[in-house]
């Protein structure tokens, strides 16, 4: 039976990358546990689903839940994760619980330097006991579905096709009728596609995020710090090469970029989609909130064209801050921002542009 196209957002900050919502108030920050009880309520559950999204992807940092060295699991933090997916579920919406950081790997130190996760299995063996207790612990939560690994960036897509194989089968011995996402490589890269194979399973999805260009959707992105992100791009544009001296292991597309070229750049994806009659799906994408408005608007309006089009599902980065946020609270750099300027500081407009998808 074919699944319903997936139509969500992610709820990133949460239980994930927490220290960046900490960073940007430390002043007003309550501290991780109470951070964590009161970052998302039922009342954004319920605004999601009323919107007419139909899922919700949940990033977990492993540290956040389990202990760093022992890996033995923090009991007041699943307690509180059990809560999440309960309170969920019963807003009639299904989630992908996403391990965002694991042993071994973390994306956004991918961008500088080659993470032990590929070339050390004992880094991998942290990553299975992980998945090991949450596949066995949610396995009888059908609407749970399970994301192997958030942006594995290694350098090798051969490597991470084989090292997809040992979450996945991991994961599938704990929670037999769960659905599994599994993600490309480089940042799940939909080019990347073509060193992808298939489980042999029925019971999986697979999926890329799209920032394509980064060179337009990060540019002025304050955690990036290569001098080729601080110029400002229009969409469509057409942008000029890269000066030597990089410091970025991300792509820097550079040329013309328009709707076309944009589809373009996903079609390994759809490809692969044909040729094993899989599901695909694109579980992040969007374009940094400091982004002059109008070119923010024109992007996101011809890649939801895209996906709509191609049928495709997806779940947009992000539903609360990290600057990318359809709503922004604490985030003093974002204060000035009209499309915040509401009592619930909600991009009404981005959030009825996602939910038509």
């Amino acid at each position: 039976m074919k699944r319903e196209r997936l139509r969500g957002v992610n709820l990133g900050g949460w239980f994930s990358q927490v220290d960046c919502i900490e960073e940007k108030d430390p002043a007003g920050f309550p501290g991780i546990l109470e951070h964590i009880r009161t970052f998302l309520s039922p009342d954004d559950f319920k605004r999601i689903r009323e919107a007419g999204f139909n899922h919700v992807r949940l990033p977990v940092d492993y540290f956040n839940l389990f202990e760093t060295d022992s890996l033995k699991p923090k009991d007041e933090f699943f307690v509180l994760l059990d809560k999440a997916l309960k309170d969920i579920q019963a807003a009639d919406l299904d989630v992908i619980l996403d391990l965002h950081k694991c042993p071994g790997h973390d994306f956004h130190l991918g961008s500088y330097q080659e993470q032990p996760f590929f070339v050390d299995p004992k880094a991998r063996e942290g990553a299975c006991k992980v998945w090991a207790y949450m596949a066995e612990r949610y396995s009888n939560q059908p609407r749970v579905m399970m994301e192997l690994l958030n942006e594995p960036a290694g350098t090798d897509s051969k490597v991470w096709d084989k090292v997809k194989d040992e979450l996945f089968w991991t994961i599938r011995k704990h929670a037999p009728r769960n659905t599994i996402v599994v993600g490309s490589n480089k940042w799940n890269s939909a080019r990347e596609f073509q060193y992808l194979t298939p489980l042999d399973d029925d019971n999986a999805i697979y999926s890329f995020h799209t920032y394509t260009p980064v060179t337009f959707t990060h540019q002025g992105a304050a955690w990036i710090s290569d001098p080729f992100f601080k110029i400002e791009r229009p969409w469509p544009g057409d942008y000029a090469a890269p000066e030597q001296g990089g410091t970025t292991r991300l792509d820097v597309e550079y040329g013309k970029w328009d709707k076309a070229r944009l589809q373009a750049s996903i079609q390994n994806a759809l490809d692969f989609r044909a040729k094993y009659d899989l599901p695909v799906a694109c579980n992040e994408f969007g374009v940094y909130v400091q982004v002059p408005r109008k070119y923010q608007i024109a992007w996101m309006k011809d890649f939801l064209d895209i996906l709509r089009e191609a049928d495709v599902g997806y779940s947009y980065w992000n539903y609360k801050n990290l600057d990318f946020g359809i709503v922004s609270k604490g985030e003093s750099l974002h204060n000035s921002l009209p499309q915040y300027d509401n009592p619930d500081r909600l991009d009404s407009e981005m959030l009825e542009m996602l939910a038509r998808g």
